[in-house]
């Protein structure tokens, strides 16, 4: 390995050990300020050890007025923060590989030293790995150009802390060429460039063994090192008011505020007050003594002033105006004249001014309240307001003043501020104004808004009322109609006379107020059930009839009939004659007189006589099945025996016929369909009986 400044680098790693030790014997004894001056030696360590101690030269207090001194001291304490952030960056690159600092170091001008040796180092390990020759030529500087080399040759990071160019002269040794060109006697040293440790290293014969700088602690593998957070294991050695901030291989004090104007801050991070006095640094005139407070100085004058003078900044003497004082030294109705260092009472009598008078007792002059007199002296749509001396005319509430007219003007509340004063309609009034509500609505409480009026209160409708916003709406009740003259009346409806009035009721309409009743003829008919429908009176049932014994009440749609049915010849009237709904049925037995042989063989055993009523309201379109009757023949043979119907009445316009069917052979099915026709249409329409005759 080449060594920097053509010495061995362990040599010079001794010698600054040496230096750091003798600045450290430096540091601990203070300086004699005021008995003699610091060299630039002694400025120098104490810049050097403020940087190793503090990690930063910003609050870096100087020792000695010299100029030459402080300069020293800051250049010092800057060159050991580079000389310590560049150990820092190259044991970085040989650690992690990485030259990433802390983030509230990335802005430090030490950072740009951290990351200089960093890369530098970087670089050498990279032309190691590339096996490239350790001395090349770049154009990097001398000092990166050394760790190039250093950390190419050795693959570890160099610890030499005399890499920069600005280490005082006295720190450098001067090699001759030929202890450059002697073998290395570290060559076959096993911890040269600290071997496989990460830090140090000491060769047993045997084995190595690796420890660490002070600050940091060996891992379990025996060969890296970490660096101790002292100050979450609590061995920092900050106090109260202050932060401990860790630092790679120590910890630094920060103070959390500043100690501020009048005091200074010592090496233990402490606020000191600064004696101003005993320092010279005040400004006290010559006739002033100088006093330390806490933090600052006062001024206090060597002479004092008699009673009646207070004195100035500038030690002066000047007259107190007692007259001017909050406790009127004068009693009332005196003034007050103020003497040199003292003050006099005058009797006077007030001349009061315009706007004035006399108090009662004469002695003191009050306000005139202009307002109060009976001649108003402000005009009309004014208000006088009174003021001490005088008083002024303002307008009063809803008026402006007009500076033409010099008179106050009513303000057009409505059509100033339109639509945000009424909720419906804005009226003005001089000096103020009153809201109004359309038709349908009322003031409410707060005398602007408007809420609905329910005039269905006031009964303004014939029958119902229903209240809608803003308005009202009459509705009738059932069979009324609200009248298109009005809106408002109810007339009644006409149910007869509409146009399905026809269909209301089966026979005649009687319109009433809101309703209609139906009517049904004087006699033989009552009103159904349902109102509407008339009903046929059975007199035959109810036995009204005005039939004779000898006849048989018969009973049609609206009255009867009586019937007076015959048997025909050889023919009598069956015992068995019964009644059936809406037919009448006489039967007739054959019973012949003796030896009349042409009544026994006539086939004709029975006759029945039924009267059908046949009413019907609606129209036929085509011929249809309106009445089915059943017979049961005889128990004679099937073949002797037969059935046969006949009309005898009621189909004078032949509008209904006879169809005959059989069943189950005993029983033989007899309907009568409606013919329908334009003559027999008509007949059908009314009311219609048939007479059937049934013979078998």
């Amino acid at each position: 390995m080449e060594p920097l400044g053509g010495a061995p680098l362990l040599p010079r790693l001794l010698l600054l050990l040496l230096l750091l030790v003798a600045a450290a014997a430096a540091a601990a004894a203070p300086p004699l300020l005021g008995e003699r001056e610091l060299t630039i030696e002694e400025c120098c360590e104490r810049g050097n050890e403020w940087a190793t101690k503090n990690r930063g030269c910003s609050s870096l207090p100087f020792l000695s007025e010299s100029r030459e001194c402080s300069i020293a001291q800051e250049q010092c304490c800057r060159n050991k923060l580079d000389e310590e952030y560049c150990l820092e960056g190259i044991s970085t690159a040989n650690l992690h590989e990485d030259c990433d600092l802390e983030e509230e170091k990335n802005s430090t001008c030490e950072a740009e030293s951290f990351k200089k040796c960093c890369f530098c180092c970087l670089l050498g390990k990279s032309a190691q790995l590339q096996r490239k020759n350790c001395d090349l030529n770049l154009r990097i500087g001398q000092q990166c150009r050394k760790i190039f080399s250093d950390c190419c040759a050795k693959g570890q990071g160099s610890t030499d802390m005399s890499v920069s160019d600005d280490v005082p002269k006295k720190n450098q040794v001067d090699i001759s060429k030929e202890e450059v060109d002697q073998e290395d006697p570290y060559l076959h040293d096993g911890c040269r460039g600290a071997g496989p440790c990460s830090q140090q290293c000491r060769d047993t014969g045997a084995s190595f063994i690796c420890s660490c700088f002070v600050g940091y602690q060996l891992q379990s593998d025996g060969v890296t090192c970490e660096d101790v957070n002292e100050c979450i294991t609590g061995a920092h050695s900050c106090g109260i008011g202050q932060t401990c901030i860790n630092t790679l291989g120590s910890f630094r004090c920060q103070r959390d505020t500043s100690c501020g104007t009048g005091y200074e801050l010592t090496d233990e991070s402490l606020c000191k007050d600064i004696d101003e006095c005993e320092t010279g640094t005040h400004n006290c005139p010559p006739d002033f003594i100088c006093q330390n407070t806490p933090g600052s100085f006062r001024c206090r004058p060597k002479l004092q002033c008699m009673s009646g003078f207070i004195q100035d900044a500038l030690g002066n003497c000047i007259d107190i105006n007692e007259c001017l004082s909050t406790n009127m030294p004068c009693p009332v109705g005196q003034i007050c004249i103020n003497t040199d260092g003292s003050y006099t009472c005058q009797r006077i009598t007030p001349n009061c001014g315009r706007g004035y008078h006399l108090n009662e007792d004469g002695m003191r002059c009050v306000d005139t309240d202009e307002c109060s007199s009976s001649n108003q002296p402000c005009g009309e749509g004014h208000v006088c307001i009174n003021a001490p001396g005088s008083y002024r005319c303002d307008c009063r509430s809803g008026y402006s003043f007009d500076a033409i007219s010099r008179t106050c003007v009513d303000i057009n509340e409505c059509r100033r501020y339109p639509g945000r004063l009424c909720a419906h309609k804005c009226e003005n009034t001089p000096g103020s104004y009153y809201c109004t509500c359309t038709m349908g609505f009322k003031l409410s409480i707060d005398s602007r808004s408007c809420e609905d009026l329910n005039e269905c209160e006031s009964n303004p409708c014939s029958q119902e009322c229903a209240n809608v916003y803003g308005s009202y709406q009459c509705y009738c009740r059932r069979g009324y109609q609200l009248s298109d003259m009005d809106g408002i009346t109810c007339e009644d409806i006409d149910e007869c006379a509409l146009p399905t009035g026809g269909h209301i009721c089966s026979y005649r309409c009687v319109n009433v107020p809101g309703s209609f009743q139906c009517t049904c003829p004087s006699t033989g008919y009552r009103l159904a059930p349902n109102a509407r429908n008339c009903q046929d009176i059975d007199e035959c049932a109810a036995e009204t009839h005005n039939c004779s014994f000898n006849e048989t009440c018969f009973n049609i749609q609206g009255g009867f009939r009586c019937l007076s049915l015959q048997c025909p010849e050889n023919y009598r009237k069956s015992g068995d004659t019964y009644r059936l709904e809406k037919t009448d049925t006489i039967r007739c037995i054959k019973s012949c007189r003796p030896n009349d042989v042409n009544c026994v063989l006539d086939p004709v055993h029975t006759i029945s006589h039924t009267v059908i009523s046949l009413p019907t309201f609606r129209e036929f379109t085509r011929p249809e099945e309106i009445i089915f009757l059943r017979a049961i023949t005889p128990a004679y043979p099937a073949n002797q025996a037969d059935i046969i119907f006949d009309i005898t009445e009621g189909n004078l316009r032949d509008s209904f016929d006879i169809i005959k069917r059989y069943m189950d052979g005993m029983t033989v099915e007899y309907q009568i369909p409606a013919k329908v026709n334009s003559q027999s249409q008509e007949r059908i329409a009314n009311k219609c009986s048939i007479h059937l005759l049934i013979s078998y």
